[in-house]
């Protein structure tokens, strides 16, 4: 099994145990991110579904990411955020980067900005990843849901 699939599988686990529901905002990954989700066994009871917002006009009409370049914290913030609210879920993941070959918003290919929101509170990471847009992704795809894994675990304990 791939480490994608092993994370998504204990991914799933965790939010059907913590009854926890997940939403996810993103753009680099266009889909591929929910998608996997949406695959691991039970995904119905506990995501809550995904809004792929590949333009800066519907991460800023949609998600309500304010007039900032959308390759960075302030933007994977805000999208966290948006779709943590828009879906009603526990907890939400954004991503939102460069895949390549060239540069945006001043940010090199690589460039990715993570974000995790839960009612808990809120964090963000920044990653450099070297390799082709397919190898961009998939790296994003891998840290994006070990984020949300440590998250949803996060979100389990008890208060």
């Amino acid at each position: 099994m791939s480490e994608i699939g092993a994370t998504v599988r204990r991914l799933s686990a965790d939010a059907v145990r913590s009854q926890r529901t997940v939403a996810v905002a993103e753009s680099l990954t266009c889909g591929k991110l929910s998608s996997a989700l949406g695959a691991a066994p039970e995904s119905a009871r506990w995501l809550r579904g995904a809004v792929v917002a590949y333009s800066a006009q519907v991460k800023h009409q949609v998600l309500g990411v304010p007039e900032v370049p959308v390759v960075s914290e302030t933007a994977a913030r805000a999208m966290a955020a948006g779709v943590r609210s828009l879906l009603a879920a526990d907890v939400a993941v954004a991503v939102t980067g460069v895949g390549g070959p060239g540069a945006q918003d001043g940010e090199p290919a690589g460039s990715v900005w993570l974000a995790i929101d839960t009612a808990a509170g809120q964090w963000a990471r920044h990653e450099q990843f070297d390799g082709e847009p397919a190898e961009v992704l998939e790296a994003t795809i891998e840290v994006a849901l070990a984020m949300l894994l440590d998250a949803v675990d996060k979100a389990a304990l008890p208060s």
